[in-house]
């Protein structure tokens, strides 16, 4: 039976696995998913690190280091994510550079903590970066009031980013605008727009989890069966349909005659 990640592929898709994890790295369980399960990137979060650090022993000995070492929480926290990070990096790199930098990417998110904080996220990516130093890395940006600004600030430096928490229509437009006028400062100054990527990751579930329990409420506070069933069958729905309203805003906001230009000095 053909594997549905792989026939993915076959139909332009790029599988993502959304786990880093040093057990599979050093198993090579990670390696065999690249190989036979047709995954082209990964993302990760401080969330997803916890599990992996709290889930077995892979990361004792270099732990027990640092803590040896004297480091504090926080340095513990990005030595091991970095060294994590380079090697998933690595990994993908073959891949990076077999589709010429439209695959391969692995995203490292800056710290939740930075959400509200525009000139915290951006030295942070920076930072990120340099500490990585891969060209297939994405640092990983929430599309919040304050991270919009960050992400062009990061674009513009020629800093891949991994745009999340995208939830709303508004919020993706801003997010396209973002990047597309960060392209256009990167060609101005003679950059090569073919190594620079982003992506728009746009959350889908949340905002069913979030609009089916208001659904769930308005019909618990009514008697009436006909709007109780008519509030029923809406669920499960409000996110697809946003989703698919994004997706047609996509189409229209990469049909300028402005991106077409930008897409011919290489952008992707």
């Amino acid at each position: 039976m053909a594997n549905p990640l792989v026939q993915l592929n076959t139909q332009g898709q790029s599988p993502w696995y959304d786990n880093i994890d040093r057990s599979q790295l050093d198993s090579g369980e990670f390696q065999r998913m690249l190989n036979e399960d047709g995954i082209l990137g990964v993302t990760a979060n401080p969330t997803i690190f916890e599990k992996s650090i709290s889930a077995g022993h892979a990361y004792d000995e270099q732990m027990s280091q640092l803590i040896s070492d004297g480091k504090s929480t926080n340095e513990i926290y990005e030595a091991v994510i970095i060294q994590d990070i380079r090697t998933v990096a690595d990994l993908l790199r073959p891949i990076y550079e077999r589709t010429d930098g439209a695959d391969g990417y692995v995203s490292l998110e800056v710290s939740p903590e930075l959400a509200n904080d525009t000139e915290g996220t951006v030295s942070e990516a920076k930072r990120f970066w340099k500490m990585v130093e891969r060209p297939n890395l994405m640092i990983k940006i929430p599309a919040t009031p304050a991270g919009i600004p960050a992400i062009y600030e990061v674009l513009r430096s020629g800093i891949n980013v991994n745009v999340t928490l995208i939830f709303s229509l508004q919020a993706y437009r801003q997010v396209v605008d973002s990047y597309q006028r960060a392209l256009q400062d990167l060609h101005s100054r003679g950059e090569d727009l073919s190594r620079i990527a982003s992506v728009a990751s746009f959350f889908v579930s949340r905002v069913d989890t979030l609009v089916d329990k208001r659904l769930e409420d308005m019909s618990k506070a009514t008697n009436d069966t006909s709007e109780q069933q008519k509030l029923k069958s809406l669920e499960g729905k409000a996110a697809i349909a946003n989703a698919r309203l994004v997706y047609q805003d996509f189409k229209k906001l990469f049909a300028t005659s402005a991106f077409e230009s930008l897409k011919q000095a290489g952008a992707h």
